[in-house]
């Protein structure tokens, strides 16, 4: 949202000094020289249209220069927000062959709710047939910490059904993969954690 707002801010800076180059080209005075024979009307519309398909291609060349540089802009954002050595990235995905259906899922990192996450048919299709989501992407300092995990679902009877995992990680300088891997109730690890 942030990086929306610069973009636009920016990019309307770079036209309004567009148009006011434009306008104090207009409106530069004419140097007449008496020696000088008189334009005919006909030729000042070419030059005209000339200066103007220069303004065009030049405001065009400052629109790709800000388009660049709000994506690097972007980059060094998402760097400085989620430092490589802070961050940590939470995977969900389903064990394979399981039917459950998926309703929600809840994390939370040391007590604090990261991501609550409810799935609809098609992101359930998608996980049963191999995808993975990533659910969480955040900040948390170096050492150890406890995830906790809710999970809501139906089984293939239409019995509803809740299962909560806690699990210990850590945290070391480099990032950090966490893998969830979801299944039902009838599995041996209905919620299993894995580092990716």
């Amino acid at each position: 949202m942030k990086s929306t707002a610069r973009l636009s801010a920016v990019i309307a800076l770079v036209l309004a000094l567009s148009f006011s180059a434009l306008a104090a080209s207009q409106a530069a005075p004419v140097q007449k020289d008496s020696a000088a024979p008189v334009q005919k009307v006909n030729n000042t519309v070419p030059a005209d249209q000339q200066r103007m398909r220069g303004l065009d291609e030049q405001v065009q060349e400052v629109k790709t220069d800000v388009l660049s540089i709000a994506a690097e802009l972007n980059q060094l954002e998402e760097k400085l927000v989620y430092p490589s050595g802070t961050q940590v990235a939470v995977f969900v995905a389903l064990a394979k062959g399981d039917q459950m259906r998926l309703d929600a899922v809840r994390i939370q990192i040391d007590g604090q709710l990261v991501a609550h996450y409810l799935y609809s048919a098609k992101e359930l299709e998608a996980l049963r047939k191999g995808g993975v989501q990533r659910i969480y992407v955040g900040n948390v300092p170096t050492g150890d910490h406890q995830l906790d995990v809710l999970v809501d679902g139906k089984l293939e009877s239409g019995a509803d059904f809740s299962r909560t995992g806690h699990f210990a990680f850590r945290k070391e300088v480099k990032p950090k993969l966490v893998g969830l891997t979801l299944a039902g109730p009838d599995s041996n690890t209905p919620i299993a954690l894995g580092e990716w």
